[in-house]
């Protein structure tokens, strides 16, 4: 149950300027779009796909790391975690079901297959996209259990693109689609008031000597 009178206590620490600016960036925000990242071995890219994530208004990401462990570079990441949900699996099986249970259909980025092309793919329900190691690509488990399959049109002798750089192409034209749809694509008044409380929390330096002072005035 979120705690309004919290909220309030809260907002009165920091400027009204930053209080305007999460209302702001919550309207721009959406689940309808989500990203889920399997195994990817480089620290960078896990980061810089959740910047992207971040940049574009989408509020959860979700990072299976049963490979190669934590993949998250708060440098690169250039503080956009604290932002965005970042939601972690030991591995794919359980993401893809946790994405079903909420609705998604699972949609698998790749160069190969017989996939939908980026201008050709209609959004038209809740997405998923999987994204792959940078060799390796994505695993048997995500081909087999994913809905579609899309792909960036290529016009070079290059086959794929950085995973990063395919996140933000992917995540830009795609939210450019959304933004001009009729689907109700943002967050519920509820998710709002959460993630209100929740960054004006992390906007302050000594949060847990304030929530102290206030538990015990309340």
């Amino acid at each position: 149950m979120i705690d309004h009178q919290l909220l309030k206590y809260l907002e009165e620490i920091i400027t009204p300027e930053r209080k305007e600016r999460f209302a702001s960036i919550l309207a721009d925000r959406t689940k309808y779009i989500t990203v889920a990242i399997e195994d990817v071995f480089q620290l960078h890219n896990t980061s810089a796909v959740i910047r992207s994530c971040e940049i574009f208004g989408i509020q959860e990401s979700h990072v299976v790391e049963g490979r190669f462990g934590q993949r998250l570079d708060k440098n690169i990441a250039m503080g956009a975690e604290q932002w965005v949900d970042v939601k972690r699996y030991s591995n794919t099986e359980t993401c893809i079901s946790n994405l079903r249970k909420n609705g998604y259909q699972i949609i698998a980025t790749t160069p190969h297959n017989d996939s939908c092309l980026l201008h050709e793919f209609t959004l038209d329900k809740k997405t998923a996209l999987f994204f792959g190691t940078e060799r390796e690509g994505l695993s048997d488990v995500v081909l087999k259990e994913a809905d579609g399959f899309l792909k960036i049109p290529m016009l070079g002798f290059t086959e794929s693109l950085n995973i990063s750089v395919s996140a933000a192409i992917i995540l830009q034209y795609l939210r450019t689609q959304l933004n001009a749809s009729e689907i109700k694509w943002g967050l519920s008044p509820e998710e709002k008031i959460e993630k209100h409380l929740d960054w004006t929390k992390k906007s302050i330096k000594s949060i847990d000597e304030i929530l102290e002072r206030y538990y015990k005035e309340n």
